[in-house]
């Protein structure tokens, strides 16, 4: 089958795109023919590597699937070939004190389709059945693979970490990002009043477009964490969005008001971050991370998603072959969305 891989970790340098040998399929998992798979900073953060994150090489990434069933494993019922399905990123390899609770992300046993196995960057790729939920014929597989794990990103760490209901004013810190462009949907959805931040007039526009009642762009604003205060009368806001890091942390927790949260996925900018921790204590602050989510947040997302509740953002599709440009476009924040490569 063709694939995007690499061979060892590194830059872009590495990625290869050609043929690999599809795997034995196992009894409990499905064969996918993917017919788009979206790109999420992860993917670049993998093919960089990190100490302890040992993959069986070449490696696929691509966690963000939506395709068809082209064969089943032989302890696997309840599906047809030729069904339309999307595939929940999160699976276990084992269970304990956090699975029994339902806390599946929080596991030690949780791993993720596109980091830890093989993922949808192929025209093929081999799932465990048990993630599979249908696709509506009303939605694209573009738009089905586009929201999933930016979807079950952003509903758990607004709504289940970060306390998400009416009336809350919420800061998306870096508005272009997959999951900040869900979130702006999400916030608004349940009625909270949005400020998101970005880099330019179009982005702006964006981002005032999926329901942003205040936009600032923070390279004219640089002290960005003044504006949001000024715009929100001095109170500051009750929920920060902050996956960018070791750039924008200070801010965030000035821009928080007293009580409020910050929530965080990622750190684009880095992870080594510094800041004053009298914001902290002085105004009862809470720094909540978050990490993908679970089985019944999966669910959750994907009602909004098929009930058109929320559209996920797609910033281009480009051939599979051409993916190293998706790539090179995450890592310099050129889009605003999601980047989606077809097979």
């Amino acid at each position: 089958m063709k694939a995007l891989f690499f061979r060892k970790h590194g830059s872009f340098d590495n990625l290869e795109f050609g043929d690999l040998e599809l795997l034995p399929l196992a009894p409990d998992y499905a064969r996918i023919r993917v017919k788009s798979c979206a790109l999420n900073h992860l993917d670049l953060w993998v093919l960089g590597g990190w100490p302890g994150l040992n993959l069986a090489l070449p490696h696929i990434g691509g966690s963000d699937i939506a395709g068809e069933i082209a064969e089943l494993g032989s302890a696997v019922s309840g599906w047809d070939v030729g069904a339309r399905v999307a595939v929940n990123p999160g699976y276990l390899t084992g269970h304990d004190e956090w699975t029994l609770r339902g806390e599946e992300s929080v596991s030690p046993h949780y791993r993720i389709i596109g980091e830890h196995t093989r993922g949808g960057f192929a025209e093929f790729v081999d799932v465990p059945a048990a993630n599979l939920v249908s696709i509506p014929d009303s939605i694209s597989f573009t738009n089905a693979c586009a929201g999933l794990l930016v979807g079950l990103t952003a509903w758990r760490m607004l709504v289940v970490r970060g306390g998400l209901a009416p009336g809350k004013t919420v800061l998306i810190v870096g508005a272009g990002g997959g999951v900040n462009s869900f979130c702006i949907q999400l916030a608004r959805s349940f009625g909270a009043e949005v400020i998101a931040l970005t880099s330019s007039e179009e982005k702006m526009a964006r981002a005032a477009e999926l329901g942003a009642q205040h936009v600032v762009n923070y390279k004219k604003e640089p002290n960005w964490s003044k504006a949001v205060w000024d715009l929100t009368d001095k109170r500051g806001v009750d929920i920060v969005v902050d996956n960018v890091g070791a750039a924008t942390m200070e801010q965030s927790l000035r821009a928080a008001a007293r009580g409020g949260s910050i929530v965080t996925v990622g750190n684009t900018s880095g992870h080594k971050i510094t800041f004053d921790n009298r914001l902290i204590f002085a105004k009862q602050l809470s720094l909540i991370g978050s990490t993908m989510g679970s089985r019944r947040d999966f669910e959750e997302v994907s009602k909004l998603l098929w009930d058109g509740r929320i559209k996920p953002v797609v910033d281009r599709e480009l051939p599979l072959a051409e993916g190293r440009t998706g790539y090179e476009i995450l890592e310099h924040g050129e889009q605003f969305g999601k980047v989606v490569l077809i097979p």
